[in-house]
């Protein structure tokens, strides 16, 4: 039973330390792209000890799922994990384990049906206030414009995307403030971040008793605009984006003295303004291996005994 306890302290310790480390440096809004890419591995990381800890624990509770897990294994590997029925503690941490990963599909079978449910009814919205015209089809990224007064402009993701824009927004964004945030609106839906928000959503709302996984949905709703800016700002640059979300959000209040919920918005606008300098390539890639690396550690803790059994 040393091996599913490892798993355990080893996933204990990546969800303190490491959203600890990465809120400590100083890159991640230099990078978000890789700073998305980290949290995605460390929170991976996070659910694959408790995986292989549930698996490594039914099977030390129950001979015959020790038999399905290590069926192809010769008799010296299975003994290597100094695996016993007699450990009462097994029986009730795949238990306690396996409720947890029940928990986290409902969770995020929850999201996403709630997710489509708004989604449908706000093209039905759409439809009565921006309906087809005779002969149109709604095709893959169609532009809907809405009468309003407030400028605003969003993308609905889903089986046929759709971008709306309401018209106060037409008005309000000059020049080729629009395109840029029309490209914003398309580095979501290309990158598929509804599916980053959802995930994060769904942990965070299963195990609100979890930090990192508060931590990980806040930082996924912030970092996927700072990506979605990036790449917008590489077509029409970074100054006409900044004057376009300016123009998007000064009737909000969200630039005056009073925290909002839009807080985040006037920090997009100095990223933007003044833009930090990016990190080398080799860099860049240095910190995407090692991110990569980070899910790795609990195969390597998982499957040492056996190889060296067999070594």
């Amino acid at each position: 039973m040393m091996v599913p306890a490892a798993l355990m302290l080893l996933g204990a310790l990546t969800a303190v330390v490491a959203p600890r480390l990465l809120a400590r440096a100083d890159w991640p809004d230099r990078e978000p792209v890789v700073a998305l890419w980290m949290w995605q591995c460390v929170v991976v990381a996070v659910l694959l000890c408790c995986a292989l800890s549930m698996t490594l624990s039914a099977a030390a509770a129950w001979a015959a799922v020790r038999g399905h897990v290590f069926a192809p294994a010769p008799h010296e590997v299975v003994e290597a994990y100094a695996l016993s029925t007699g450990n009462p503690w097994a029986a009730t941490t795949a238990v306690a384990l396996a409720f947890g990963g029940l928990w986290t599909a409902a969770m995020l079978v929850r999201e996403v049906v709630r997710a489509r449910r708004r989604r449908r009814q706000r093209r039905v919205e759409l439809l009565v206030r921006a309906p087809l015209l005779p002969g149109e089809e709604p095709g893959p990224e169609r532009l809907v414009v809405l009468e309003g007064e407030r400028p605003d402009a969003w993308w609905l993701p889903g089986a046929a995307p759709q971008l709306v824009i309401t018209t106060a927004a037409l008005r309000r964004l000059k020049g080729r403030q629009l395109d840029a945030v029309l490209a914003h609106e398309q580095g979501h839906a290309r990158a598929r971040h509804d599916w980053l928000l959802h995930c994060s959503a769904a942990l965070a709302n299963g195990f609100p008793q979890v930090p990192v996984f508060a931590a990980f949905r806040d930082e996924m709703h912030r970092l996927v605009e700072l990506a979605a800016d990036d790449m917008a700002s590489r077509r029409f640059g970074r100054l006409t984006i900044a004057l376009a979300l300016v123009g998007l959000n000064e009737d909000r209040g969200v630039f005056g003295p009073c925290p909002t919920p839009e807080a985040h918005v006037p920090q997009r606008v100095q990223r933007l303004l003044t833009p930090p300098d990016r990190l080398t390539a080799a860099r860049r890639l240095r910190l995407t291996a090692a991110a990569a690396l980070v899910p790795v550690i609990p195969l390597l803790v998982t499957f040492v005994p056996g190889l060296r059994a067999l070594g």
